[in-house]
């Protein structure tokens, strides 16, 4: 508990990416100490701390309120508050809140510590069987504006890409990678990790493609895609419809 007259700390507490049982000891050790507990979801966050009877103050923490909370949060930790943060999933801050409160903290010379533990990509790296020595981990691409040309930049990546992906958009995903990189680009979708259908699918973007075209796409997904080989990075096709329509917004 906090002690009056000392500055508290904010404590970022990585939570199970789906098997509840991968939480740990001192996870659960900072969770019960704490004076107040930040949750991207209230009620998604409940159903782990009744699971392991943790019973703390619990407010909501997320992207459509923590510019607006940091600042009041910072200034509540400084009169002595010990908070722990935490998201629905893995790491916060790792394409999830929390890293505007960690910089407001760091800003304002508030301790922060970060626990290790449960965190989506690492495992799926692993599992997958492509180069795991270099990588790199784009989270989730944009929706809309500058997703094409994200892409177009991956697909130069010589290390393994890394994406976070969801069932509504994992279908299309492949196909503008295969458009890109050439469908015999080797890529692996994990999904459901941790769970009770939780399902490696290795191959090419190809078979990727044609696997999840028969079955509609289920759970939250790890996209893995190999590095481009030195002599071939973007598909010759892909290339030449971007100069097509760059010619065409100069012709204009």
């Amino acid at each position: 508990m906090s002690t009056a007259g000392a500055q508290g700390k904010l404590t970022i507490v990585p939570t199970p990416v789906g098997n509840l049982g991968d939480i740990t000891l001192r996870a659960l050790e900072v969770l019960r100490s704490a004076d107040l507990i930040l949750a991207e979801d209230t009620r998604t966050s409940s159903v782990l701390l009744k699971h392991y009877d943790v019973k703390k103050p619990l407010e909501s923490h997320h992207k459509f309120n923590e510019f607006k909370t940091s600042s009041t949060l910072v200034a509540r930790i400084q009169e002595g508050l010990n908070v722990a943060l935490i998201s629905d999933a893995g790491t916060p801050g790792v394409s999830d809140p929390g890293i505007i409160l960690a910089q407001a903290c760091i800003e304002a010379e508030v301790p922060v510590e970060c626990l290790p533990g449960a965190t989506a990509f690492v495992p799926a790296l692993v599992v997958s069987g492509l180069d795991a020595s270099r990588f790199v981990f784009e989270g989730f691409l944009p929706q809309k504006k500058g997703r094409h040309s994200r892409i177009q930049a991956l697909a130069e990546e010589e290390r393994t890409v890394i994406l976070y992906e969801s069932p509504f958009r994992v279908l299309k995903t492949l196909q503008v990678f295969a458009e890109v990189c050439g469908g015999e680009r080797k890529a692996v979708a994990v999904r459901e990790l941790t769970k009770v259908y939780e399902e490696v699918c290795r191959g090419t973007l190809q078979e990727l493609i044609e696997h999840f075209t028969e079955v509609s796409p289920r759970g939250e997904f790890v996209l893995l895609i190999a590095g481009a080989p030195h002599e071939k990075k973007i598909h010759k096709s892909y290339r030449d419809k971007l100069r097509e329509e760059n010619d065409n917004l100069n012709s204009n």
